[in-house]
Formats: C-alpha cells, structure tokens, sequence
C-alpha cells in the first residue's frame, strides 16, 4: 500500500537494525548458534540471508552474510556460524561474543533460495557443512506451520563431530527423512564408504525426478555445482534445483 512504512526499511532500502545476542550455543567444534534480540524484525522466509556487522571501539566496522537457521519466531533471528579460520568477524561470533553483547543486523535479503508452507510439493534438501543452516530454517519452518509436505534432507559432512543440529535432527518429525553423507571418517557401524557426494546417493536417498520435487543445495562452491549437475543429469528440472553457494570468505 502506498506510504505504509515496511518494517527494517528506510525509503524502501533496507537499514541497520540493532541486535542484542541472548544466547550462544556450540552446534560443532568450530561452530556456534547465535540467537539474537532484534526489536522490529519484520520476520524472514526460510531460506533468507541477513547482513550482520560489528563495529570496534575505534569506529572500524566489519560485516558479513549468514543465513538464518530459525524459522521466523517474532523479533529473534537465530544464526548459525561456521568459524573461518583467519576470519574477521566468525571467530568473535563463533567464540568471544557474549550474551548482552550488541550487533547489528541488516535484512532480510533473498527471493529465490526460499521454502513457503504453502508450496506442496516434495521437497529435497542437500546441504554440504555448513550449507545445512538455510536448510534447517526449511525443516523447522515446515515443522512450526504443521506441514505434511514430505522432506528429504542429505547432509555432507567430514564425520561424525561435525554434524550439524544433531540432536534435533535425531528426534526426527512425521515425513521429514534424514541422511548423513561422511566424505573423511565414519560412525562405527556406517555402511556407505567415506566420500564425496555421488549420483546414487542422491538417487538412493532423494527424489525420483517424476516426482518433480523442489531442490534446494546449498555449500561450497564445488560441492553445489557438483550436486546441481548430478540432479540435472538424474532428470530433474534445472528451473526446480535451487542452489545457494559460498566461498572461503564464509560470507
């Protein structure tokens, strides 16, 4: 509606908002959930990004990219951040950022890397590391609003000790299956050799392509280009594989 103020925007730009941390939590050794107070949050959509900066006594600021990994819950936006080593800003977040600690945040940000309840069909998730976190925001988004919509969620880890919302996952939810892919060392009893993601993993533990689900992959940069392929090659739709990709910088 024209002249209705949009909240989190200024002159319809987006603008800093101040974000005050209320919890810390380690998710692996080199990676913290950080959930964060931010007054006036307009809410974001599963699979959305936001800009977070931080600003030092002198006045030098530093900013980054993280996704979110909550679904939208009132004026709290929970990040989850992998630690980059010779980082600038994810070693503060991941391991000295305190509880009352300020930030700030800017956002949300994306239109196309995005799960609504309102869309029926499967859906296949393949996270590589850290690329889970805008997948989670999607299974527990799918969780709050009570779908029935039937997920696949592959992660690709190194082992064990780096599996991501562990807990959580095990607990599990009607029609959401999970499947971890160990690319360095394996859980005991583990039947799939340790490696990188293939074909058949994906035809083994996702969606045949006449099912026509939604895709999402998200990763390295390698990794999602590689996943992509194989899902193109395995007859999917390249207009229903949504990817979102990262680089060494962790932005």
């Amino acid at each position: 509606m024209a002249g209705t103020a949009v909240p989190g925007r200024l002159g319809g730009r987006l603008r800093w908002q101040p974000a005050e941390l209320l919890e810390r939590r380690a998710e692996t050794a080199t990676a913290a959930t950080l959930v964060f107070d931010v007054p006036g949050w307009p809410g974001h959509v599963a699979g959305q990004h936001v800009d977070v900066r931080l600003t030092a006594e002198d006045g030098y600021s530093a900013q980054r990219s993280y996704s979110v990994a909550s679904a939208s819950d009132g004026e709290h936006v929970e990040l989850t951040v992998q630690r980059v080593v010779n980082g600038e800003v994810s070693p503060y977040l991941v391991s000295e950022m305190m509880p009352g600690d300020m930030a700030e945040i800017r956002g949300p940000v994306g239109g196309w890397f995005v799960w609504r309840p309102e869309q029926a069909e499967p859906v296949l998730l393949v996270g590589g590391g850290s690329g889970i976190v805008p997948l989670m925001s999607m299974v527990r988004t799918r969780q709050a609003a009570g779908s029935r919509v039937p997920f696949r969620l592959l992660q690709s880890v190194r082992g064990p000790d780096y599996r991501f919302y562990a807990t959580e996952l095990y607990k599990g939810s009607p029609g959401l299956d999970v499947t971890y892919l160990y690319t360095r060392s394996t859980p005991a009893g583990g039947t799939r050799a340790a490696g990188r993601l293939t074909p058949d993993d994906l035809v083994k533990h996702g969606w045949p392509a006449d099912f026509e689900p939604t895709c999402y992959v998200c990763g390295p940069t390698g990794f999602v280009e590689r996943a992509a392929a194989y899902l193109v090659m395995l007859g999917h739709a390249p207009e229903r594989v949504r990817t979102e990709r990262f680089g060494p910088s962790g932005g």
